[in-house]
């Protein structure tokens, strides 16, 4: 026995020649995490169609609105074509000022998904970020930031934007996507709060503050990765539902400026029982084009969700 151990004694354990394994737990975690993923999403048809569709009407309307038309042009008033049926003056026909339903269609659709996505972004960023930390420290901070968000919640935020729109004179697409963000985020903070306090009590989290870790590196780098499957989906839907609100503001007059194409000002000249019955050219085109702008938006956004629970489920 006092042999052996001599002998491991004298091994060198710095010795250059000895390999070590790779730590490849956390690609090998990255790449199986995405393969549940992709799997999980594969198996939903309607969800890969409708992927498929957004991603096409996304490349379209935007090509077009850029390439193809211009604002200016578009919103020029020619009321010597006044409710011009479609044809080869205008495919898509003309409203009631003579101006090309077509351009507007293009240039609206590009302005609510820019709305859309920009408030959905502006809202992430504040939602999510109040709502990790206030689940993280708890306490005083906790209580401050729910109050807050207790208080918004129970306005009527839609007839405030209205307000606020209402009150700016001069407003534009940048100041119609801050009034919206302004109250917007509660639901996010409210969400990303709750799951930030189950984090909060993981070995990880415990580990890291052991170790020295600063908390904005804990908050940020560690616990928000892993609610990037939460914040996947809630963004996804949010982003329907942020342009769902665009065009009802817009249809009910207190959305974009009227100079503004936008769909919902297509959709608000279905207010006269003629235009409805006489003149679907006008409104049709962009009710068609939000009804499956959303529903597809809504798929993805819902197959997401089945698949971050199943990823969730297998590990």
């Amino acid at each position: 026995m006092e042999e052996v151990a001599s002998d491991i004694k004298d091994l060198d354990h710095t010795d250059s020649n000895l390999t070590t394994l790779p730590d490849t737990t956390d690609d090998q975690g990255a790449v199986i995490g995405f393969q549940v993923i992709a799997r999980e999403f594969k198996k939903d048809k309607l969800a890969m169609f409708s992927l498929g569709l957004l991603i096409t009407l996304l490349i379209i309307i935007f090509i077009g609105s850029y390439f193809f038309f211009d604002q200016s042009e578009v919103m020029k008033v020619h009321i010597l074509n006044r409710y011009t049926a479609p044809g080869e003056q205008y495919f898509l026909g003309a409203d009631e000022g003579g101006r090309d339903v077509l351009g507007q269609l293009f240039i609206g659709a590009r302005n609510s998904i820019i709305i859309g996505f920009s408030v959905t972004i502006v809202t992430g960023i504040i939602g999510i970020g109040l709502g990790i930390i206030s689940g993280y420290y708890g306490g005083i901070i906790d209580n401050i930031i729910m109050r807050i968000v207790d208080f918004i919640m129970v306005l009527p935020i839609n007839m405030i934007i209205i307000v606020f729109v209402s009150m700016v004179k001069d407003y534009n697409i940048f100041t119609f996507v801050a009034i919206m963000s302004a109250f917007s985020w509660v639901g996010k903070a409210r969400i990303f709060r709750s799951r930030t306090l189950s984090e909060a009590n993981r070995d990880y989290v415990n580990a890291s503050k052991t170790l020295g870790t600063s908390d904005i590196k804990i908050m940020f780098r560690e616990v928000m990765p892993n609610l990037s499957s939460l914040i996947i989906v809630n963004s996804t839907l949010n982003f329907a539902g942020n342009i769902g609100i665009e065009t009802g503001l817009s249809f009910l007059g207190f959305g974009l400026p009227q100079s503004v194409p936008s769909l919902g000002t297509l959709i608000g000249f279905a207010t006269s029982p003629d235009v409805i019955e006489n003149k679907t050219w006008v409104w049709l085109p962009a009710s068609l084009l939000i009804l499956v702008l959303m529903l597809s938006i809504n798929y993805v956004g819902q197959a997401l969700q089945r698949v971050a629970d199943s990823k969730q489920r297998l590990g």
